[in-house]
């Protein structure tokens, strides 16, 4: 794709994206967890931790029906293992169930693995491979959110990659081969409300996104250690993908979808406040778009126009960090 292709698309995304979002709610929430064999007591462990820490996050604090989340784990006698049928079933129940204003959130916890053409996820038995998951996700009408938290996973982001789909890796190459960090930092990043980045009482998913890419990158630089894994997350079908705060086309949609179900200013912020926070994802928007089309301009055009969304960005940011004014 010409560059220009590229900022057409991003431009076209940002405009379809904030168009449509205040409509981009009220329908059912789900969730599937899929936890994989974990490959030794370790990570049996950890696996069972994200598990037990992402579910609690999304039936007590973001209010998801018990009965939809669904989790397909290893070893636990009381849960649905993690085998390609009962993925395939899962899948297939929510192809019936779901329609367009639903939201479906997909998570794999466990290993991925890459032969040379097909990167694969481990199951318990036969494998499921990207272009499986894909012919299994394209049939559900919901919204789908897809995180793949494991080594290897930047494939999936090329085959699943459709407009109107958020689809997130813990890497951005098939030669990331080491087990990764990122699935610790994303369960922490939906848990805590510090990832609440903009301060309007919510977690978008653009920001649980950048919280946890941010947090991969601390997480090998205060060990001094080269990374052996970099997220991405794509939202306009261009199976690129962004890093949390590079730029790129790739983040209009993801900050209009929050897992509590409410659409773009419907959090607790009074009416003013909301607005204001409408504002900023508009404004984040532009600024992305502004990067993307910096090849096109002159350097002080660029630097101007940075400057002053910057300037807005910063007011709006001010105003609603302040504390609400006394009684």
């Amino acid at each position: 794709m010409t560059l220009r292709g590229v900022l057409n698309l991003g431009l076209s995304s940002i405009l379809m994206v904030l168009a449509l979002a205040p409509a981009a709610h009220a329908g059912e929430r789900y969730a599937v967890i899929v936890s994989g064999p974990s490959g030794g007591e370790r990570f049996a462990e950890l696996q069972q931790a994200w598990r037990n820490t992402l579910t609690a996050a999304l039936v007590d604090r973001l209010t998801f029906a018990p009965a939809n989340v669904i989790v397909l784990g290893d070893d636990e006698a009381n849960r649905r293992r993690a085998t390609r049928e009962n993925v395939r079933a899962v899948l297939a129940d929510l192809r019936r169930r779901t329609r367009p204003d639903d939201l479906v959130l997909l998570v794999l916890f466990g290993h991925g693995t890459i032969d040379g053409t097909d990167a694969k996820f481990n199951l318990a038995g036969p494998d499921l491979a990207a272009s499986d998951w894909k012919a299994l996700l394209d049939g559900i009408a919901a919204r789908l959110v897809v995180v793949n938290t494991t080594e290897s996973s930047f494939p999936y982001l090329e085959e699943l990659s459709v407009p109107g789909r958020i689809v997130i890796t813990a890497t951005d190459s098939a030669m990331q081969r080491y087990a990764t960090v990122f699935p610790d930092y994303f369960v922490k990043a939906i848990a805590d409300p510090s990832s609440d980045i903009d301060r309007d009482g919510r977690i978008a998913i653009w920001e649980m996104f950048e919280a946890t890419s941010e947090a991969v990158k601390g997480h090998y630089e205060q060990k001094g250690q080269l990374s052996t894994e970099r997220s991405l997350l794509d939202d306009n079908g261009d199976k690129r993908g962004r890093e949390g705060l590079a730029s790129g086309s790739d983040g209009a949609l993801a900050r209009t979808i929050f897992l509590d179900g409410r659409g773009v200013g419907e959090g607790k912020l009074p009416p003013t406040a909301a607005a204001l926070a409408v504002e900023r994802r508009l404004i984040e928007g532009q600024i992305d778009e502004l990067r993307l089309r910096r090849p096109l301009l002159r350097e002080a055009d660029y630097t101007a126009q940075l400057e002053a969304l910057l300037v807005r960005l910063a007011r709006i940011t001010r105003q609603l960090q302040a504390p609400p004014p006394a009684p």
